[in-house]
């Protein structure tokens, strides 16, 4: 969709905030885990998977990788090939959503998927130094009576780890409305909280969103029809995650020209840079800023705006927080 990133580009130091741990996986992986359990299949057959044509299809993509996923052992490797393809990024941080709504539903003990995924965790930053956190996701078209064990496994898991509860899937089904007393009890016991919201619907799942009271929005695409929301997310420096190639490969987003990501940067949103799905929409985070200066013409200063943001809108502790900024300073006086 971008072309090649550029040397500035690719050496900026950058943070990821909204990255789904299963849209990670890329289709040679995609093809170890089938062989894993014994399934046959050709490198030609898994890439098919990853052609939808719009955002029904890419649920339904994004539910069959998610199938392969059955043992602590392939959790403990996706999270591990991610923090590769992040290191060879230059992406220090990321905070990572794990589908904890689908691991429920598919009825997995999740006690030993955590311990994979935390094994996955140690090795990446011990090999490729990346600091990752997770976010606990729940499927919202299943509703809040299932949203509400995901967010208790996340009470019962914070640690310096898992920091956050969101809501992700299809919002068409699901308003955040129907979330308030789940968000309630993840804020009661100290999670950072996130949703989806202006991804697929209009800006009043925003609006919800922002009631729950999520800290970050993730996409805030439709943000863009309603003036006052607009001004209400500069006014409250609420970050929005925005994930370009995703919302043109969903297909919510026609062409790239009407994306507001760059009337929002104009208009003092906090506007942060995301994959979303990297593998399954064949991006990286250093073409997501490419393709921001090539379509919208952000500059080498803009980018190092956005890229500054993300390390200011992460869930990090202070004082880890303060440490990657002052990192990230250092590095761009430097460039």
């Amino acid at each position: 969709m971008s072309a090649q990133p550029s040397q500035f580009v690719i050496t900026l130091p950058k943070a990821e905030l909204h990255l789904h741990l299963e849209g990670s996986i890329d289709p040679p992986t995609l093809l170890e885990l089938k062989k894993r359990h014994g399934r046959n299949g050709t490198l030609a057959e898994v890439e098919q998977l990853y052609r939808y044509k719009d955002f029904t299809g890419f649920l339904m993509a994004f539910k069959t990788v998610t199938e392969e996923l059955q043992t602590p052992e392939d959790y403990e490797l996706i999270t591990y090939r991610l923090m590769e393809k992040l290191k060879a990024d230059n992406v220090l941080h990321a905070e990572v959503y794990v589908s904890v709504g689908v691991c429920l539903w598919r009825k997995q003990d999740f006690d030993s998927i955590f311990a994979g995924l935390e094994r996955g965790r140690e090795r990446g930053e011990r090999d490729f130094g990346v600091s990752l956190l997770w976010i606990f996701d729940a499927v919202r078209q299943f509703g809040a009576e299932k949203a509400q064990p995901v967010a208790e496994l996340a009470a019962r898991y914070r640690s310096p780890s898992v920091v956050g509860f969101g809501i992700g899937g299809d919002e068409r089904q699901a308003a955040p409305e129907l979330f308030r007393d789940v968000y309630a009890y993840a804020a009661a016991n100290g999670l950072r909280l996130t949703a989806h919201a202006g991804e697929t619907a209009g800006p009043g799942s925003v609006w919800g969103a922002l009631n729950l009271p999520a800290e970050r929005i993730g996409h805030g695409f439709t943000a863009s029809q309603d003036p006052e929301l607009v001004e209400a997310l500069s006014t409250r420096q609420v970050p929005v995650e925005i994930c370009i190639t995703s919302n043109l490969r969903t297909g919510i987003c026609a062409t790239v020209a009407e994306h507001p990501v760059r009337n929002y940067f104009d208009q003092g949103v906090m506007v942060t840079l995301n994959t979303d799905d990297p593998a399954m929409f064949e991006t990286s985070l250093s073409r997501e800023y490419q393709l921001a200066q090539d379509a919208f013409g952000f500059t080498d200063e803009h980018l190092r705006e956005l890229a500054r943001n993300s390390f200011e809108a992460s869930f990090l502790p202070a004082e880890k927080k303060l440490a990657f900024l002052n990192l990230f300073d250092a590095a761009a006086a430097r460039s």
